[in-house]
């Protein structure tokens, strides 16, 4: 039997730091607002002219040197993002022909901070049934053009950055489960007021009501948390470490107390890194796999949560 395995993580941050101080100058908030809230610190911002694909491009490219692949090697792309370059070619289309593996599949999933979780199931399928050898699978935003910065409930969240895992078969399972689920009916507290069909008009930006997003995540993941140990028929106390998507504190430690794990067992950005969409998960994985943290054989659960809403997870034997 045909198994995937996360071969290789990379990761990378735009340069330009904004701090909470200087969040302070913006709108009407403060730096123990913001810390006590969301638990966020500092993001990182893209650069003027910086593109989601020339973020991707830097993670994709650590992640292959990670898993000692060459980029010819890679014959499958999934891109999970919220923030294409363009509305077509699609981003993974666009990173395709950097790197250069023309002629295979690449495309992108939007399914907004959960995905890369969706990008992640359907490249393990792909692994699983035989159709890919080496898959790059990548998450990364640049949430800062969809941010109103004169939104104090959004602009303390929202940040840019990249990161990719490279699967490849395996005997012995990595991958263990993914778990995918969406209900539209929760569309109108999270979403972005324009787009291409229904126009752009004089605003384009992240509309979301925090209060009772925060609700519906935390009782959606952790159903998830429940579903993902039950089909693998374990307990809770298995798991060596909870990568969460990285958007508020408080929803990452109504996780972790769902699964009685001590936060010295999650590992959490959110301080560095903001909400980052897509590529949150991967980042944080990344940042903790390079820093000694997660080791090989260690059993991961990943998850996240965005608009639509979607939601997903992931059991991993790193």
């Amino acid at each position: 039997m045909i198994h995937s395995r996360i071969a290789g993580t990379g990761s990378h941050l735009p340069a330009k730091v904004l701090t909470n101080f200087d969040l302070e100058k913006l709108v009407d908030t403060t730096d123990e607002w913001i810390r006590t809230r969301t638990g966020i610190e500092r993001r990182h911002i893209a650069a003027e002219g910086e593109t989601t694909v020339d973020l991707a491009e830097v993670a994709a490219r650590r992640a292959l040197e990670a898993a000692g692949v060459a980029p010819g090697d890679v014959d499958f792309i999934a891109f999970g993002t919220t923030t294409p370059d363009l509305v077509f070619p699609n981003c993974g289309v666009l990173l395709q022909a950097r790197l250069g593996c023309r002629g295979v599949p690449a495309f992108s999933v939007e399914t907004a901070c959960a995905g890369f979780m969706y990008a992640l199931s359907i490249a393990d399928k792909y692994v699983r049934c035989g159709e890919a050898k080496r898959a790059l699978v990548i998450g990364a935003e640049t949430l800062s053009r969809i941010t109103d910065w004169n939104d104090r409930a959004t602009a303390v969240l929202f940040a840019d950055g990249a990161g990719a895992v490279v699967l490849e078969p395996s005997e012995q399972p990595g991958v263990l489960s993914t778990h995918l689920h969406a209900d539209g009916a929760y569309k109108d507290l999270l979403y972005c007021a324009a787009g291409v069909s229904r126009g752009f008009g004089d605003k384009l930006a992240i509309v979301m009501s925090g209060n009772e997003v925060f609700k519906v995540a935390v009782t959606k993941l952790g159903s998830a948390v429940d579903e993902t140990l039950s089909a693998n028929g374990l307990d809770r106390s298995a798991l060596d470490w909870l990568v969460p998507h990285q958007a508020n504190i408080r929803i990452i430690q109504a996780t972790a107390r769902r699964l009685d794990m001590p936060m010295e067992r999650v590992i959490v950005t959110v301080q560095e890194h903001g909400n980052t969409s897509a590529a949150s998960v991967p980042l944080a994985l990344d940042v903790a796999v390079r820093d000694g943290r997660i080791k090989r054989g260690d059993l991961l659960l990943l998850e996240a949560f965005g608009g639509g809403f979607t939601w997903g997870s992931a059991l991993v034997r790193y």
